[in-house]
């Protein structure tokens, strides 16, 4: 891995850069870190945007910090995207935070927004108690692993049926969320796969904590990120082939997506 001494001026740069028209796949995250301000050490976000190209390829679109992670600074970061030149994106993949997918609809109004099951799952279970879980899992299941959406919306009502008396909270915010939630059931399974987790952008971040695990908190925001920006190249230097199945899935988002990827595709 290279040194990340003289990074600065290469990360502004990298941050500026012009980025393609069309992704049909992007996941958005954060991470936390400790970094030193005003002579005490605070918490900031660290915005990650991995992309998935025309060609089926892996890119850090942009590694953007904030004090807190919230909707508001995610609508700045994707106009960010959409000021270098990002005009279309198919699918976002996000997590549960409030108001994430009306930022990302104020950008760019008709991107599907698919939240993470994996973490609607581990915030449903905090509010179950423990004597519960294993049996409140094993009912959840049929919801997110049902074959159809059909299917998913039957096994959710015989959840509530069993626990919403119990659990009103956890169902209501399935009920809340399903039409985000609910996005990938319309996809054959290697689609589903690839946009039902954040799965993408959270192995990005768990090479971020390999770097960063003996550095309890940072001097500066300067040394965070060249750090980080160290891991992007590390981790670019490995994502030379497409994602697996990658033209069948092309070929048939290009089929759902009807027309909004001629632009950019030879067909």
């Amino acid at each position: 891995m290279r040194s990340p001494t003289n990074f600065i001026p290469e990360l502004k740069a990298w941050q500026q850069r012009p980025l393609d028209s069309h992704y049909p796949i992007v996941w958005l995250d954060a991470i936390h870190y400790k970094v030193k301000e005003d002579g005490g050490y605070i918490s900031k976000a660290v915005y990650t945007l991995l992309g998935l190209d025309i060609h089926g390829k892996k890119e850090i679109l942009g590694l953007h910090l904030s004090e807190n992670e919230g909707a508001n600074y995610w609508l700045s970061v994707l106009t960010d995207l959409n000021n270098r030149g990002v005009k279309d994106i198919l699918i976002a993949c996000i997590d549960g935070l409030t108001g994430f997918p009306e930022a990302i609809k104020a950008i760019f109004p008709e991107t599907e927004v698919q939240l993470c099951i994996v973490h609607q799952i581990r915030n449903s279970m905090k509010y179950v108690a423990s004597k519960n879980q294993k049996a409140f899992m094993a009912d959840l299941k049929p919801v997110y692993r049902a074959p159809t959406k059909e299917a998913a919306e039957l096994a959710l009502d015989e959840l509530e049926a069993k626990w919403g008396g119990s659990y009103p909270l956890v169902i209501n915010s399935w009920r809340n969320k399903w039409h985000n939630l609910s996005a990938y059931f319309k996809y054959p399974e290697h689609i589903r796969k690839v946009i039902y987790t954040t799965n993408a952008v959270e192995a990005v971040h768990r090479q971020f904590r390999k770097l960063t695990k003996t550095k309890g908190a940072f001097p500066n925001e300067n040394s965070l990120l060249k750090l980080l920006y160290a891991g992007i190249l590390n981790a670019t230097e490995k994502w030379t082939m497409p994602i697996h199945n990658w033209s069948l899935c092309l070929s048939q988002l290009a089929i759902y997506f009807e027309g909004r990827l001629d632009s950019v595709l030879d067909i």
